[in-house]
Parts: structure tokens; sequence; C-alpha cells
């Protein structure tokens, strides 16, 4: 059951990823962390990205942490990509070692959203981004919006506006904060800059 979850969240997340992956700039030497890999088809696009670079994945689950594994076994074998078992409130990486974090349709499930701010600006170099993707977001019109909105709080999930995300990152330290929407798609991205 997980794995065909996972299949369906490469499947289902790809199109909102590429979305926003499309317009930052990912440096072939750059040094990247996606939090909540999970199936890991995020890691294989930031890796063909930073063709010189590293990319790391970490997931609380060890089932993803095996699919994403086994999804980029090539760029594996190859030394460009690893994939931890962790959680964001506890990253088992050193201070200041990324470029740029991605967080693709997972914030909403931290227990502590400030908490992992504030640990991912941790693993942050000066000058690094933490880019967050999702494909739902409160007040978007599309339905899942306005089902997550109406039975999230039962799942543990947090539905923030655009403006929340916006100051959840300038709370937590974060510079040159950019949100941009999608309102027909409830698509949301969020970028802050570690100063």
């Amino acid at each position: 059951m997980g794995r065909l979850v996972l299949w369906r969240m490469n499947a289902s997340h790809s199109k909102v990823t590429d979305w926003k992956l499309a317009h930052l700039s990912i440096g072939p030497r750059s040094t990247i962390l996606d939090v909540g890999c999970g199936g890991g088809r995020t890691l294989g696009k930031l890796a063909a990205a930073a063709i010189d670079g590293k990319v790391y994945g970490v997931d609380y689950s060890e089932e993803s942490v095996r699919v994403s594994r086994g999804f980029n076994a090539r760029w594996i074998r190859e030394g460009r990509l690893e994939v931890r078992h962790g959680a964001v409130s506890a990253l088992p990486f050193l201070g200041g070692m990324f470029d740029i974090v991605t967080a693709v349709e997972t914030h909403f499930w931290w227990p502590d959203l400030p908490a992992g701010l504030q640990e991912i600006r941790r693993v942050l170099k000066p000058g690094g981004k933490l880019i967050i993707i999702a494909e739902v977001y409160k007040g978007a019109e599309t339905p899942m919006a306005k089902m997550i909105e109406e039975y999230g709080s039962r799942t543990g999930m947090t539905l923030l506006d655009a403006d929340e995300h916006s100051a959840l990152l300038s709370n937590a330290d974060y510079s040159e904060v950019q949100v941009t929407v999608e309102p027909g798609k409830g698509w949301i991205c969020a970028i802050g800059k570690k100063p």
C-alpha cells in the first residue's frame, strides 16, 4: 500500500514541481536537500539540474527512503545523490551545508512549522534558498483545497493561505520572501533566502 501511495505521489506532484523548478536558477555545482522526498521523483529532477553538484533527500518514512533510493539508483551509483532517514525537526546534516532546500507537498504535515523552518535555516548556507511547493493552499478555489480546508484538521494538516506562508517565512528570519500562486490550479510556491 505504501509503495502505491509513493508511486501516486511521484506521478501527481510532478507537474507542480516542474512549474516552480523551471523558474528557479539551479547552479550546476549546487548542493541541494529535498525534505520529505517521498517517492524520489523530485530528487531525480534536482540531480539532473545540478550536474556537478550533490543532491540529498530526507524522509521520516523508511519505506519512502527505500523507494527513493530505488527510483534514483543511477544517481546514487554515480555518487551524486544520497537519501537518508530523518525528520525536518532534526535534519541529519551539518549546518550551512546546502545552497537550496526544497519541500514539495510536505510542509503542511510538519508537526511544528516554525521549528521546521528554523531547522532548515540551520542547514542552509548564507544566501541559500528554501523553496516550498504545494498543489493546495487555504483559499484556493479548487475542490481539493475546499475539501482539505473542511477536513484537514482531522488529519493533522496545517493549510495556510498566501499571506500566512509569507508571514511564516518572514517570522523565521528568511529574507526576500516571495509567494506565488496559481489560483485555478490551487498551486503555491513560497521562497525565502537565508541572509
